[in-house]
């Protein structure tokens, strides 16, 4: 399982290989094209996949390299491996359908949750601070996501779709930091993401919202950090 979780890794970083040029799903892959959605981040928020994939490779080759048979790591790998097989595939499917690909990246999330919460404490550099960044983009890439589909579909407005679905990563992301205790790579992930998403609404509006929400998560991911010291 540690080999596999690396070569996972491996194949998750370079999946944007397959996938050439990929900027987010396309306006026109809606019913209701999507222009400039207000919820969606600024366009240099996704950046931070090269910090992902990069700490994901190396800790995964450390915990092959030193804790193969650790049995604090055991517990994390197989819901890693599978949210990283997720991910391995997620940008062939979303120049597809943003229906399938909302689909998978929700599994990715839950996955990603389920390795991050079983990470060990020890080495957390290593294990819960990488997974901890990588679950934190994907609770606000899910929820971009779906306020993309509610919008795209016709369901609701862009305005109150991104109103919606950014309250709702603020409080998934604050009752998921407040409740794991450390890690603190989650929150800052998600503040990362809702800095982006008020800088996409150029501070107004729904921009409001996501800076209040990356204000109110600075204090459980402050606590985290006092956690993980």
């Amino acid at each position: 399982m540690p080999l596999i979780v690396l070569l996972l890794a491996v194949a998750f970083a370079a999946s944007p290989l397959w996938v050439p040029g990929f900027g987010g799903f396309d306006a026109d892959q809606f019913p209701v094209p999507q222009i400039d959605p207000p919820v969606q981040p600024k366009g240099y928020a996704f950046a931070i996949w090269g910090v992902i994939y990069l700490w994901l490779i190396v800790g995964a080759g450390f915990g092959l390299w030193k804790r193969r048979t650790a049995p604090e790591w055991t517990a994390m790998r197989l819901p890693l491996a599978l949210s990283l097989a997720g991910g391995a595939v997620w940008l062939p499917v979303a120049v597809r359908s943003p229906v399938w690909a909302t689909v998978l990246i929700w599994v990715m999330l839950i996955t990603a949750l389920w390795a991050l919460w079983r990470a060990p404490r020890t080495d957390a550099w290593a294990a819960a601070w990488p997974v901890g960044l990588y679950a934190g983009w994907l609770s606000a890439a899910s929820c971009v996501a779906i306020g993309l589909l509610l919008a795209g579909y016709g369901v609701l407005e862009q305005g109150p779709a991104a109103w919606i679905m950014v309250s709702v990563a603020i409080a998934l992301a604050w009752a998921v930091q407040w409740s794991l205790g450390h890690a603190p790579t989650y929150g800052i992930a998600v503040i990362w993401a809702l800095v982006a998403i008020a800088f996409q609404n150029s501070f107004a509006g729904v921009g409001l919202l996501a800076l209040a929400g990356g204000a109110a998560l600075i204090s459980p991911t402050l606590r985290a950090a006092r956690a993980s010291s």
